[in-house]
């Protein structure tokens, strides 16, 4: 796997022009009787969700401290609202959950989402020109969306739909994604029929090396799917079951919960 890390890496060095870009400083988890909870995105992102349910959501971070909510960005400026004057941020997706709109229309949405209070972003990369070898476009795209994002302080990962990739494909958009400034690298969408496995972010986390983060998503339903995330090298968790997850830390039975990502 080394010499394939070294062979993209030198692929993607003699490339002229791609862009580069710098990352904002990554922030602490929350302090929270359970650190878990502090490196967990509270997902709620199916297209049925109602704003009695994003409520809901708000309250379980606010009450168990998560990093986020992940919302879609219809939601952002109620979830602002509620969360205000609590350390979860608020973070919602562009592009989602194809990565296949223009390079336009996901900086407009990443500017619209920072302006109504999102701090994070989760984009999906534009998979489609990045299986076809169109790594001057895929890396453009991903650095005016963090562009955009950094200028109005938001946090930007890069979603980089791994259950399609090859491991050469992985290492290209992780090395691509880091070199245009993305904060962090993430595994999936939850919607492409594949999550993140603990293989796929141990190589995440080989391509980007300590200076970038690697968010972990779609399928992380326990605490014991949770630990393995982060042993692999995760150092971000998105998951819909996220009281469930602090419930197990905790020591207690998790309530029965159905899959909302």
């Amino acid at each position: 796997m080394e010499e394939l890390i070294a062979q993209v890496t030198r692929r993607i060095d003699a490339i002229p022009g791609l862009p580069t870009g710098s990352r904002l400083p990554r922030p602490q988890p929350a302090v929270s009787d359970t650190p878990i909870a502090g490196m967990i995105d509270h997902t709620l992102l199916k297209p049925e969700a109602t704003p009695d349910q994003i409520e809901a959501l708000c309250a379980e971070a606010a009450r168990y401290r998560f990093a986020s909510v992940c919302v879609n960005p219809t939601f952002v400026p109620l979830c602002a609202r509620l969360l205000a004057g609590t350390p979860v941020a608020v973070c919602t997706v562009i592009g989602f959950p194809l990565g296949a709109t223009t390079t336009k229309a996901k900086v407009f949405e990443a500017t619209q989402a920072a302006g109504n209070g999102a701090r994070e972003l989760d984009m999906v990369i534009s998979i489609g020109r990045l299986k076809a070898g169109e790594l001057g476009e895929t890396a453009e795209d991903v650095r005016a969306v963090v562009e955009a994002g950094h200028a109005a302080g938001a946090l930007v990962k890069v979603i980089i739909e791994t259950a399609l990739l090859t491991d050469e494909e992985k290492v290209t958009a992780c090395l691509l994604a880091a070199r245009a400034g993305a904060d962090f690298v993430k595994t999936s969408t939850g919607f492409a029929g594949g999550g993140a496995t603990a293989a796929d972010v141990a190589l995440m986390r080989r391509v980007v090396g300590p200076e970038v983060g690697v968010k972990a998503s779609g399928g992380v339903r326990s605490l014991a799917d949770a630990q393995a995330m982060l042993a692999a090298g995760a150092d971000r968790i998105g998951a819909s079951a996220g009281v469930g997850i602090i419930q197990e830390a905790e020591g207690e039975a998790p309530a029965t919960s159905t899959d909302r990502y």
